[in-house]
């Protein structure tokens, strides 16, 4: 009989530490949380009767019966730095350079892999594991002594009490950050709010006070989270990298926070993180920056540590601001794509020195996930250059009852039926001919990068399609000076000179008008080799969709997209009424490669800022010379360009002995 019990005893413990790791890992759970409260009552009630059997892993044992004392110390089996930070990308590269120089010649044939982690804004831990058992949770406190929070560890669900290995390392000391979603703070504020009790101001604070509780079933009561970022002391461990590492933690059951890259390039790694800092609304936790890391455990061996950091990590931080505010409204936007974008109108407040007034809401489903509605209080944050979004609504000062918002199910400019995408994040306008869109993709159309036509501004466009002059890109060209003249801040002079600008945009050639169409995925990079590919618009518009596909760097996802566009009725719309308007739909002469060009074989990188060209200028001068540009150094790169402030790519060309041209060199290699 007490083998029969143990038996379904081990296999319930089995099934709950399954579903924890489903639910909080994984994030993909298999049953209902009623589901899984009854398997945990059942395992409560056969460890009642039978106290014998209890393990020392039970999920069960969370949360301690008794508040402890007090906090006793901890040494830690090896002290934990703090990170040194910067604010500035330059500096960022400017620490991988001494990186790369303390490494020195010996890794020529063996590069740096830069690992960028989310930073997550919480409170540093130690976890130590023997032979896979959870032994002790420590705070940080001053790097070699901290605090024994065990009690409080053992509370929070994605920490295991036991790894989920069959062969686990014999001791292995888990650095990571305890954390609060905005979610988890929402409820528990409104929870505060119906016992009479205070708001908790933002989640870093509460977690420092939650993770030092006395009392581990207070500590129960808030929603602690933890993410795994790196391992201290260690014993079998088998990893030789951080990305390694943070595989084997997910393996044995730890949470990894999400978005974490390695890169072969500093540079791209910098441009990858300005990126995703757009992104970053998307979260339902704090980040206040980026911790970069070379993943090699060999390398940061030998780059070591000062007193207190180590050299081989730096924190790239971005200063964040917040304020609270009520929302007036919410109203949406229709972008030049159809995508309807809804947007929060804000009683005025002061963020980061300057009066907002308006926020991104982003889509539809972060309005419902967040629960905002018009005549909250919320809290809304600007991180970096990104425009403010909301970080939370204070629901807990939601004193009456508000409706919730329902996203718009026609068009608020042509009234046409919405439509979601079939990944049901966003919802468009079908209508190509809608007002907004017509706006939008004419002022895209105009702007530098495309066509380049000074003096059509956002007014003037928005006059052009409200009376009806402007309804298409083609449309454009037939403006005349008297069409012109009666529109608001318009005279004789300003009309004569934006019709001779939209005529000379005529002979911009098939890049800058492929760039300017708008189509999905086709910026400057894909409409200069779909040009420098097919030549001519006309070979592109009979090109297979495998023939797109087959172009470098297209691939099937833009190959498809191109295809659809051209072929559809719209696209062959616009391409006739382009034709008709006189445009050169062909690839410049300047812009054809040259087979035979100063630099036809040769592969370039460019790196820093020029003074003569743009990037993307370098690019095309490289191109139209016969040349390859690449975005990152090898033994193969032929010349490395490099403007001032050049980066990592700059000291690995030295190392690899790839010749470095400064902007003279290079206008003489073009024969300039």
């Amino acid at each position: 009989m007490t083998t029969a019990v143990a038996l379904k005893m081990a296999a319930l413990r089995d099934q709950i530490r399954r579903h924890d790791r489903l639910y909080y890992v994984d994030a993909r759970p298999e049953i209902t949380d009623l589901e899984y409260d009854r398997l945990l009552e059942e395992l409560r009630r056969l460890e009642e009767t039978h106290p014998d059997l209890v393990a020392a892993d039970s999920p069960t044992r969370r949360v301690g019966d008794q508040p402890i004392s007090e906090l006793e110390p901890v040494r830690h089996r090896r002290a934990m730095l703090s990170i040194d930070n910067t604010y500035s990308p330059e500096d960022l590269l400017a620490w991988g350079r001494r990186v790369e120089k303390l490494l020195g010649e010996n890794d020529a044939d063996t590069p740096i892999e830069w690992m960028l982690e989310l930073k997550i804004d919480g409170v540093a831990v130690s976890l130590t594991y023997e032979r896979g058992l959870l032994l002790l949770g420590a705070t940080r406190g001053n790097g070699t002594i901290g605090d024994d929070i065990t009690h409080n560890i053992r509370t929070i669900h994605e920490v295991p009490l036991r790894l989920d290995l069959d062969q686990p390392p014999q001791l292995v000391e888990i650095r990571g950050e305890v954390y609060m979603t905005n979610s988890d703070l929402v409820a528990l504020n409104q929870a505060q709010a119906v016992e009479g009790l205070a708001a908790f101001a933002n989640t870093r604070n509460l977690v420092a006070g939650s993770i030092r509780l006395l009392d581990p079933r207070e500590s129960a009561r808030r929603p602690l989270r933890f993410f795994c970022h790196g391992v201290g002391d260690a014993t079998g461990l088998g990893a030789t990298s951080q990305s390694g590492l943070l595989a084997w933690a997910r393996q044995a059951g730890l949470p990894v926070a999400p978005r974490t890259r390695t890169f072969a390039s500093l540079d791209r790694l910098v441009e990858h993180g300005n990126e995703l800092i757009e992104e970053l609304h998307d979260l339902n936790f704090e980040v206040d920056g980026f911790v970069v890391k070379v993943d090699r455990f060999d390398q940061q061996q030998r780059l070591g540590a000062t007193s207190k950091s180590p050299r081989w990590a730096i924190a790239w931080k971005f200063e964040k601001f917040e304020a609270t505010t009520t929302l007036a409204g919410i109203r949406v936007q229709v972008g030049r794509g159809g995508t309807v974008t809804p947007v929060a109108d804000l009683e005025p407040v002061q963020l980061a020195g300057t009066t907002v007034s308006r926020a991104s809401l982003h889509n539809a489903d972060e309005i419902a996930r967040k629960d905002i509605r018009v005549g909250d209080v919320l809290v809304v944050e600007k991180a970096g250059k990104v425009i403010p979004h909301v970080v939370r609504v204070e629901k807990h000062l939601r004193t009456s009852s508000l409706e919730p918002w329902s996203p718009p199910t026609r068009c608020p400019e042509c009234e046409t039926e919405l439509v979601r995408d079939p990944d049901g994040v966003f919802i468009r306008c079908p209508n190509v001919d809608c007002p907004a869109r017509v706006r939008e993709r004419i002022r895209f159309f105009a702007s530098r990068g495309a066509m380049d036509i000074e003096g059509l501004g956002e007014k003037l466009v928005e006059q052009l399609v409200a009376t009806g002059l402007v309804r298409d890109y083609a449309d454009l060209y037939r403006l005349e000076i008297a069409d012109l003249e009666p529109l608001e801040r318009m005279g004789k002079k300003s009309a004569t000179s934006l019709v001779e600008q939209i005529r000379g945009s005529r002979e911009q050639g098939l890049t800058r008008v492929l760039n300017g169409l708008g189509i999905r995925h086709v910026g400057p990079r894909v409409a200069s080799l779909l040009a420098a590919r097919f030549g001519s618009i006309d070979a592109l518009c009979q090109a297979s969709e495998e023939d797109l596909a087959a172009v470098e760097e297209i691939g099937p996802v833009i190959a498809a997209e191109v295809h659809a566009w051209l072929a559809g009725p719209y696209g062959s719309r616009v391409v006739a009424g382009l034709r008709q308007s006189g445009l050169r739909l062909d690839l410049l002469e300047s812009e054809r490669p040259v087979a035979a060009g100063p630099l036809a074989g040769k592969t370039l990188v460019v790196t820093g800022t020029l003074t003569g060209f743009s990037r993307q200028e370098a690019e095309e001068s490289i191109r139209r010379a016969g040349g390859r540009p690449s975005s990152s150094v090898s033994k193969k790169t032929d010349y490395l360009v490099a403007g001032s402030d050049a980066g990592s790519k700059l000291e690995k060309a030295e190392k690899l002995g790839v010749p470095v041209l400064d902007e003279a060199g290079f206008l003489a290699l073009l024969g300039r």
